[in-house]
């Protein structure tokens, strides 16, 4: 396995789809509603209309990204795309 970890681009381009994709989804429901903050910024920050500047944002998106992680129960080999990751469970 590789040691490389998803590059901060990548972890709000993936939470972004899920936002979008997914929101509506009743498999997501809880991973939605629990991260009703790290999901919408991302996506912001993803598009372009937001700069997480800070450090809080930052951490927003990085805990709701390894909750992701956690929740399908795989480890980060440095991710580009949401079918990666949905493609190890």
């Amino acid at each position: 396995m590789s040691s490389e970890q998803t590059t901060f681009d990548n972890k709000a381009n993936i939470l972004s789809e899920i936002w979008l994709m997914y929101r509506d989804d009743e498999e997501f429901q809880d991973f939605i509603e629990y991260n009703d903050l790290g999901l919408p910024l991302a996506y912001l920050v993803s598009t372009g209309v937001v700069e997480a500047k800070s450090e809080q944002a930052k951490s927003f998106i990085n805990e709701t990204f390894d909750l992701l992680l956690a929740g399908v129960d795989v480890e980060d080999t440095g991710f580009e795309a949401l079918d990666e990751i949905l493609d190890n469970e």
